[in-house]
C-alpha cells in the first residue's frame, strides 16, 4: 500500500499552482502533494476516523461490490456510494466496474500531509 502526500493550500494559490504548471513556468519535484485541499476541515471530512476505518476494512476483506461492502460494515450502499465516490475524486479509492457491479479498491492508507 503507498503512502499518498496530501497538500493543504487557499483555492487562490493552488489556481496560480496549476496555471504556473501549465504555462510550464514550474515543474513540480518528486514527492510534492498531488491532492490538495483548500482547508483542514475540508481534509478531515474525507478522511475522517470512520472513512479511515472503512478505508482499512476495504483493504482487509477487498470487497465484491459496494452492496458487499456495506453487509460488512452495516452502513446503507448508498451513503457508502457517495463517500467513496468522493474518496475516488481524490485518488484515495478506486471504484472498477466488474461485470454488473462496482468493486471499491484502496490506493492508500497511510498519508502525509503537508500544509503550505
Amino acid at each position: 500500500m503507498r503512502k499518498i502526500t496530501i497538500g493543504i493550500m487557499t483555492q487562490e494559490k493552488i489556481r496560480e499552482r496549476m496555471l504556473a504548471i501549465a504555462k510550464g513556468e514550474y515543474k513540480p519535484k518528486p514527492g510534492e502533494p498531488k491532492i490538495w485541499f483548500t482547508s483542514m476541515k475540508s481534509l478531515a471530512e474525507v478522511l475522517s476516523d470512520e472513512n479511515r476505518a472503512l478505508l482499512k476494512t476495504i483493504r482487509d476483506t477487498h470487497p465484491e461490490s459496494i452492496t458487499g461492502l456495506a453487509d460488512i460494515t452495516g452502513r446503507k450502499p448508498g451513503n457508502l456510494s457517495r463517500t467513496l465516490k468522493t474518496m475516488s475524486h481524490y485518488g484515495i479509492v478506486e471504484m472498477r466496474r466488474e461485470n454488473r457491479h462496482v468493486r471499491p479498491i484502496v490506493k492508500a492508507t497511510e498519508f502525509q500531509i503537508i500544509a503550505a
